[in-house]
């Protein structure tokens, strides 16, 4: 099986259906967005790779060739998305740093832990992270970082902290079919106090994430933390280290998986002890009066996902939502739940 790199087009092998990788959310579990548009977290062992985006396609779409492949189409719109990054003046000057998050602060004992690369600037990065084991280094994860974007990293335990405490992360900065300004290759070394991961304190509200973070800051408004002595042929092989075929096109992550899922079964035997006194009519307007309770209460949670649970029956109380959708929450997305969890009986809504 072909290793899953963001961008990819994938299909799932246990149900119908596939899309485009978007991110991670951690090693085994992909965030792929469908043809709706929606991020569905799926287990990596359940998508296969169908295709991938390469440079011969890039070139295909500037010379104005023909595009032939569902992969090219994807090229055309990675482009499309390239010029509709929006910038700001800040981000002319490069802030990029290392975030790590524990997956779970109530263990903070046993929890394992993520790491994120920030990149709070207008440039795109190609970046190569590593790690120091004795007198050689060992890349870790090396790729492409779009501008003003975060993207997940790996996911370790505790019995890797004692490789991370040295950590050099290289980039090269440049911008996609605009004039920009010159940065030189990094390549910043930073040594990591593994002590502050067994410390719930050290972990802290920052710019970046909803949840407290230890951040490590490795440029901050083209300022480095620390710069190594290393040649120009050093940057190169590093960089070359995936092939350019292979090179994922990076799009915007954001935690949206941290958010819980709120889950509503509208089954009225789930609402109520009893129905004694009330006709089909009253019936479908109590559920409804619980649908728009949940949605009513989270508006304001911009990504929150919910699922109406409904069943299949005569499609009623369904085409009942869908209308109340449509006409009065319309900064609603609204989609068929996970077939694999609810069948056909349940609907997902998504606060854009």
């Amino acid at each position: 099986m072909k290793k899953l790199e963001i961008g990819d087009t994938v299909r799932f092998l246990s149900s119908v259906g596939g899309g485009i990788v978007k991110g991670f959310q951690n090693k085994n579990i992909a965030i792929i967005e469908d043809e709706h548009g929606f991020d569905i977290p799926v287990l990596i062992s359940d998508c296969v790779v169908v295709g991938k985006i390469n440079d011969n396609q890039l070139s295909n779409y500037e010379s104005d060739k023909p595009i032939e492949t569902e992969t090219s189409l994807q090229s055309v719109i990675q482009i499309e998305e390239d010029q509709k990054i929006i910038e700001t003046p800040e981000g002319e000057k490069i802030t990029v740093c290392l975030a790590y998050l524990p997956v779970d602060e109530k263990t903070i004992s046993t929890t394992s832990y993520e790491c994120y690369l920030v990149n709070d600037s207008n440039y795109y990065l190609h970046f190569n992270y590593m790690n120091r084991e004795n007198n050689s280094w060992i890349s870790r994860y090396n790729g492409v970082i779009e501008p003003n974007t975060k993207i997940f990293i790996e996911e370790f335990n505790k019995s890797d902290l004692n490789s991370l405490e040295k950590v050099c992360l290289q980039f090269i900065a440049l911008k996609h079919n605009k004039p920009y300004g010159f940065k030189n290759p990094c390549s910043i070394e930073l040594h990591i106090d593994t002590v502050k991961f067994y410390k719930l304190h050290s972990f802290k509200e920052n710019d970046y994430f909803d949840e407290n973070a230890l951040i490590y800051y490795v440029i901050q408004n083209d300022i480095p933390e620390r710069t190594m002595l290393v040649t120009a042929e050093d940057i190169e092989n590093a960089m070359k280290e995936k092939e350019v075929e292979e090179k994922p096109r990076r799009k915007r992550i954001q935690k949206i998986e941290k958010k819980k899922i709120i889950e509503v079964d509208l089954h009225i035997d789930q609402l109520l002890e009893t129905t004694a006194g009330m006709d089909n009519s009253d019936i479908l307007e109590y559920q409804l009066s619980k649908f728009r309770e949940t949605i009513n209460e989270n508006l304001k949670n911009k990504n929150q996902r919910m699922v109406f649970i409904h069943g299949k029956g005569d499609g009623i109380l369904k085409n009942a939502i869908i209308k109340e959708l449509k006409d009065k929450y319309k900064n609603c997305y609204f989609q068929d739940a996970s077939f694999r969890e609810y069948g056909y009986g349940a609907t997902m809504v998504t606060i854009k």
